[in-house]
C-alpha cells in the first residue's frame, strides 16, 4: 500500500538563502529577456489576474494543506505564456507556502513548458520527498507536454531538478456540460516509483470529478464556484473541495 504524502509544514521567507535568490534572479532575467524580444512582434500582450479560495489544497490527489488563497498572474503573447501562481494557508499558518513560475508555449492544441516550483522550507531538509538538503535550493523544476482535443486533454509532467526519482505524472482530463453546470472528469497516474507521490511503482493517484457554475448573488453580480470529489486509490484517501474564484 502506498504511503500517504504530505508536504512539510516549515516556514521561511521566499529568499531564505543565497542559492534561492540566485536561482530566482536568473529565472526572472531569462523571462524578462524573452518577453522583451517577443512583445514588440505582437500587437497585444494579454494579462490575466485572478485568485481562488479553496477549502483545502489538493494537488494531483495529494493533500497539501488546509484552506488557502491561491492568487495568479499570467501574460500571453503570440502563444508564449508566462504565469505566476501561489498558495498561502489562511487557516493554518504552518501550511507550506508555494510560489510557482511557468514559462510555456502553445500552438493549436499542443503545449509545452517548464515550471519552477518553490516550496517554503526551514533549516531542516525536506527529506525523503523532494530530496532537499539543509541550506540547498528549495526549487524543483518540472517539464511538461500537453495536447488538448477540446473534449479530452493529455498532460505529461516530469521533474528534472531536485528530485532523484525524476517523478512523472500523467493526467487525462475530459470536460463536459450537464445538469446546468460545467463538469470535468480527471484521471491521473504515476508510472514509476516516486517518493514525491508516495508510490512504489505504477499507481493511480488522482480520480477527480468536479463541477463549476456561476452563483448569482444579485441581478448584476455572480460568483464562480466549484466543488469536486477527489479519490487517491494509492494512498486510500478521499477529499471534498469547495472553491470560489475571483
Amino acid at each position: 500500500m502506498c504511503p500517504a504524502f504530505q508536504f512539510p509544514t516549515l516556514n521561511l521567507p521566499l529568499f531564505n538563502n543565497l542559492t534561492n535568490y540566485s536561482i530566482m534572479k536568473k529565472i526572472l532575467s531569462v523571462v524578462a529577456l524573452v518577453m522583451t524580444v517577443v512583445a514588440p512582434v505582437s500587437a497585444e500582450v494579454e494579462t490575466t489576474i485572478g485568485a481562488d479560495v479553496v477549502s483545502s489544497y489538493i494537488w494531483r490527489g495529494t493533500d497539501c494543506g488546509s484552506a488557502a488563497i491561491q492568487p495568479s498572474l499570467s501574460l500571453e503573447c503570440s502563444g508564449l505564456g508566462l504565469s505566476f501562481w501561489g498558495s498561502y494557508g489562511i487557516v493554518n499558518p504552518a501550511d507550506t507556502k508555494e510560489f510557482d513560475i511557468t514559462l510555456s508555449y502553445g500552438i493549436g492544441g499542443f503545449s509545452a513548458g517548464i515550471t519552477d516550483y518553490w516550496f517554503s522550507a526551514g533549516s531542516e531538509p525536506l527529506g525523503r520527498y523532494l530530496k532537499y538538503e539543509s541550506g540547498a535550493s528549495n526549487h524543483t523544476f518540472e517539464g511538461f507536454l500537453g495536447y488538448d482535443l477540446d473534449f479530452l486533454s493529455l498532460g505529461v509532467y516530469t521533474n528534472f531538478y531536485n528530485d532523484d526519482d525524476y517523478s512523472t505524472y500523467v493526467e487525462l482530463s475530459a470536460p463536459f456540460s450537464a445538469f446546468g453546470a460545467d463538469w470535468t472528469a480527471t484521471a491521473g497516474f504515476v508510472p514509476m516509483e516516486s517518493e514525491l507521490y508516495g508510490t512504489g511503482g505504477f499507481a493511480v493517484t488522482n480520480l477527480t470529478l468536479s463541477a463549476s457554475k456561476e452563483l448569482e448573488i444579485t441581478d448584476k453580480f455572480s460568483l464562480p464556484i466549484s466543488a469536486g470529489i477527489t479519490v487517491n486509490p494509492c494512498s486510500e484517501m478521499a477529499y471534498m473541495v469547495l472553491g470560489i474564484s475571483f
